[in-house]
């Protein structure tokens, strides 16, 4: 690895005009080569630690220009990666000769089941700047109660080849995650945290560092002196107490100080602390016309504080529970005011969306074309569906590589609600693959698609998710205390139903100060059971909960709560390290916590609740092994650019190797695997399944045209250096 940094930029050769023009004259959409001033802003990567290798970058319509790409390169011997979202931390999207942008196939469409459950197959479905036969969208009534085709409407494009890969006509809240909650947006971008009357050392910034070969690596810089103390623990409360009043109130959060030196939560009967002043919105920069990540606003940001996003506009002015019993299903809707509970009309529906889609807009779609629901005096209604996706944000790639979010563990990875794909092979042919058409191909891609070619639509299940009760409890991270918390999260927790989803992250706090234990919950059902969990989880007094508002919630702000926690930066060093575990020990939660107090700021470690639905497939290459895993966990390290702290890597890796492994079973979810990934974790994904992949691997793509992926072995069958279907690091 030490000699991967080393290594100077790659000089990339320009094809040659003639190439060039003969790729460019096949395909209907744009190419740009390498010396384009539009080269680098369709190629940019959020990953800002990767040289681009690519020659030119091709924005393909169809799945015909696909193929003609794929085509091109074969004939030419030359390596094609595959640039969906941008969001993968190993850059192989942007490693091979021929970069083949995708953004460009952004179709969603939303259609109820038809009677016997079955769907409009993708091939009887045209996308946007496709050929062939078309079929309208399945009339859907719109909020004002007009009729609308389903299939997103654009309007005329000029010239659609170089129409922005972001944006599309979509709400600016695709830009920012602070939506998910403005009372976490207000703590996180506030002030620094005051003084920690414990005295404890606080982590420290990444800092450069000079190697000393044959000598470890020290800790990052000198703990800085202890603050003066300040008279009281910031408290901030926005709990259940308060969440008729925020559920009803467009999804503004109350935010509430406390100077108590009690360590447990303000309650009803005590005197109202003052409210905090609401932060200042801030607009995100605009975003530049190709610019993949100029939503994220400002340069690197995610958005700033204040661009909170209301939930789900047919929520408001509702009291009460917005729950009520569904038979064999935990979802239902928001009722209009003065009728009774709406139950969903369908149990699912179908989602058809092409690869270039980002989850979150496919999320903004759905939410935006509610389904009909009726109540029992016969109101009629609507409620929103949701595809199992991972949180915001994340590429189309989670449909072929895992996807675990806030629904898996009720409905499975997102892979396991797949029922259809389009996919343009090594050989350049485009096939429907589905559970009856090319069954082995099917088990294959659900795991391991992006080596078995290129996918360029989806269809998936949807569910009705018109509300959930979730949100964040803050403490401070203290080395004493975290072990206890955790350790309680974990037995409140064990056992819980399969509508339950729960993490806790250890993160940065404030300003990039300190450090915070963050736990976030998100009940799919009824806000009286979410409550108990929520009850038993705050019932630790070990330290004082510094926020909890957590409270009724669209799904659409739920998914952008990890981002929002996160903070993530467009443009920055980026290593994650991800891992399935089979039970969470005493010792390993005190090692953990030990070892991420010398982690440099940037750093997030992060368990996850897994089990439920997820273990109930087995047609996929994702091995039962994997499915059953108690915990995934995953260290998610960011820093800026220039700095070289090899504590920024290290601290994963060991944390892995040291702490996790012996509870440890398999590889990560493979939408997890990363840069630099050992070939043995990326085989240990697949567990038992391994052989049987590698063999379809074979035969699917004898050539290893695919080779721009997490694949760990080149066309002979032989092990590689993760470096050598990586790009290089700069400098």
């Amino acid at each position: 690895m030490d000699d991967q940094r080393k290594l100077p930029p790659i000089i990339t050769s320009h094809l040659p005009q003639a190439l060039l023009d003969e790729l460019a004259f096949s395909i209907r959409g744009k190419l740009y080569p390498r010396d384009d001033p539009h080269f680098m802003e369709r190629s940019r990567m959020f990953n800002g630690n990767i040289v681009n290798a690519s020659k030119a970058v091709a924005c393909p319509l169809d799945a015909y220009d696909v193929s003609r790409i794929i085509q091109f390169c074969t004939k030419h011997s030359l390596s094609p990666s595959i640039k969906a979202g941008g969001y993968g931390t190993a850059g192989w999207a942007i490693n091979g000769d021929i970069t083949v942008d995708l953004s460009l196939l952004h179709d969603v469409d939303i259609e109820a089941p038809q009677p016997g459950g079955s769907y409009v197959s993708l091939r009887d479905m045209v996308a946007a700047g496709g050929k062939g036969k078309s079929r309208a969208g399945a009339p859907v009534q719109d909020a004002s109660g007009g009729t609308v085709g389903a299939k997103r409407r654009r309007e005329a494009e000029s010239d659609p080849a170089t129409s922005p890969p972001v944006g599309m006509g979509i709400p600016t809240s695709v830009r920012v995650y602070d939506g998910a909650s403005a009372a976490v947006a207000g703590f996180l971008h506030g002030e620094p945290l005051p003084s920690d009357p414990s005295g404890e050392a606080a982590r420290q910034p990444p800092i450069n560092r000079r190697r000393l070969d044959g000598l470890p690596d020290g800790h990052p810089g000198p703990a800085a002196s202890p603050r003066p103390l300040a008279d009281g623990e910031r408290q901030i409360s926005t709990d259940s107490q308060s969440s008729k009043q925020s559920s009803n109130s467009s999804g503004s959060d109350s935010v509430q100080r406390s100077t108590s030196t009690s360590g447990s939560l303000s309650t009803a009967g005590t005197t109202p602390p003052p409210l905090l002043p609401a932060a200042e919105p801030k607009t995100p920069a605009p975003a530049r016309p190709s610019d993949p990540f100029g939503y994220m606003g400002g340069p690197g940001g995610m958005g700033g504080p204040g661009m909170g996003m209301p939930p789900f506009g047919n929520l408001g002015g509702l009291t009460g529970s917005l729950w009520g019993p569904v038979p064999n299903h935990p979802a239902v809707s928001a009722s209009p005011v003065g009728a009774g509970r709406l139950e969903p009309v369908h149990a699912h529906a179908y989602v058809t969306f092409g690869a270039g889609v980002k989850q979150k807009e496919v999320d903004l779609y759905t939410a935006g074309h509610p389904l009909p629901a009726v109540a029992v005096d016969g109101t009629q209604g609507r409620v929103p569906y949701h595809v199992p996706f991972s949180a915001h944000p994340v590429g189309s790639s989670v449909m072929l590589l895992g996807g675990f979010g806030f629904l898996s563990r009720l409905y499975g990875l997102s892979i396991d609600n797949l029922v259809e794909v389009e996919m343009v092979l090594a050989d350049g042919s485009i096939v429907i693959a589905n559970e009856k058409e090319h069954p082995e191909l099917w088990w294959g891609l659900r795991g391991a698609g992006p080596s078995l070619g290129v996918a360029t639509r989806y269809k998936a299940r949807a569910y009705p998710v018109p509300v959930v009760f979730a949100g964040n409890l803050i403490y401070r991270f203290h080395r004493a205390t975290a072990p206890s918390l955790i350790k309680h999260f974990r037995d409140c927790v064990k056992g819980a139903p399969r509508e339950l989803y729960a993490n806790v992250l250890l993160t940065a706090g404030p300003a990039d100060k300190d450090s915070l234990v963050v736990i976030q919950i998100c009940y799919v059902g009824p806000k009286e059971k979410g409550e108990e969990y929520l009850h038993a989880i705050s019932s630790w007094t070990g330290e004082r909960c510094l926020l909890n508002e957590v409270h009724e919630k669209s799904m659409l702000n739920q998914q952008d709560s990890v981002a929002q926690v996160l903070r993530g930066k467009a443009g920055r060093q980026w290593f994650i390290r991800s891992a399935l575990i089979t039970s969470l020990p005493d010792d390993v939660i005190h090692k953990t916590v030990m070892e991420f107090a010398d982690t440099p700021i940037g750093c997030t470690w992060l368990f996850e609740l897994a089990g439920g639905a997820i273990a109930d497939f087995e047609d996929t290459c994702v091995p039962k092994s994997q499915r059953e895993a108690t915990f995934t966990i995953a260290a998610l390290h960011q820093w800026d650019m220039g700095v070289d702290d090899p504590a920024c890597v290290e601290t994963a890796e060991a944390w892995l190797q040291d702490t996790i492994r012996p509870v440890a079973t398999g590889g990560p979810f493979p939408s997890f695997l990363g840069r630099h990934e050992i070939p043995a974790r990326a085989m240990a994904s697949f567990g038992a399944h391994w052989d049987r992949l590698r063999e379809l691997k074979q035969k699917m793509d004898p050539k290893n045209v695919f080779r721009n992926s997490f694949w760990p072995l080149d066309a002979s069958g032989e092990v590689v250096d993760p470096r050598e279907h990586e790009p290089l690091t700069p400098p």
